[in-house]
């Protein structure tokens, strides 16, 4: 059984068993990032549960949930942070669906973010580039995409799920030589569980992290569809 004070969640209809499907899914002895089980054990882990994925009703709430998750994060001492927003809708049936809607789902909420905001400085606009990185609130962020028919095991969960990683905390971490142990860590225990290493995994700055987001092995041909006006 949980502890309400492992995971901090910011959200008026946050149904209970949606709370405890994520937590049990982090809580698997076999998953392979260590990083979300420590940000869960520390409590430095929000959820918030939406309706639709392919609605934009949301949009507003689920962005001002993600500017209240960074002020947390800013005011917060070292260690792993992020934030997901799970939607209750609707069945995803493969994962072309699933890439669709999460691209959409990001355009969307970017749109939104430049009315008030800039792109983080630190990292690259244009998701072409090897240096991009999605940015809300001028805080650049890592995507992964979570949905039940994911092809990579460990992305396999039962809602169609966003989680905004904070980029500088890895960053940092590569400064005190912690992020190339933890890397090693979760691709050996990625191996482990999935049986093989995620064709599309890259360091950034190797190569746009757009490839990663969400978990569908892209050709050589995909372009990514994050709208960008360059300046």
């Amino acid at each position: 059984m949980f502890s309400e004070n492992l995971i901090i969640y910011t959200c008026m209809n946050l149904e209970e068993e949606v709370f405890i499907d994520y937590y049990n899914f982090l809580s698997n002895k076999v998953f392979p990032c260590v990083a979300a089980k420590d940000a869960m054990a520390k409590g430095n882990i929000k959820l918030f549960v939406a309706d639709n994925i392919a609605c934009p009703k949301d949009d507003k709430s689920i962005l001002d949930f993600i500017y209240k998750f960074t002020d947390f994060y800013r005011k917060s001492g070292k260690g792993f942070y992020s934030a997901a927003i799970i939607f209750n809708q609707p069945e995803i049936l493969n994962e072309e669906v699933f890439d669709g809607l999460l691209w959409q789902r990001l355009a969307a909420l970017r749109r939104l973010d430049e009315l008030q905001y800039p792109h983080d400085s630190r990292v690259e606009a244009n998701p072409e580039d090897s240096n991009f990185s999605f940015s809300l609130m001028e805080e650049a962020f890592f995507i992964v995409g979570l949905h039940p028919t994911s092809s990579r095991p460990a992305r396999r969960f039962k809602y169609a799920t966003l989680v905004f990683n904070p980029h500088a905390q890895f960053e940092a971490m590569k400064k005190d030589a912690r992020y190339e142990k933890m890397k090693t860590i979760v691709r050996k225990r990625d191996v482990s569980f999935s049986g093989s290493v995620n064709p599309m995994l890259t360091d950034f700055g190797e190569a746009s992290e757009v490839y990663q987001y969400s978990g569908k092995n892209y050709d050589s041909q995909w372009k990514c569809p994050l709208p960008f006006n360059q300046p």
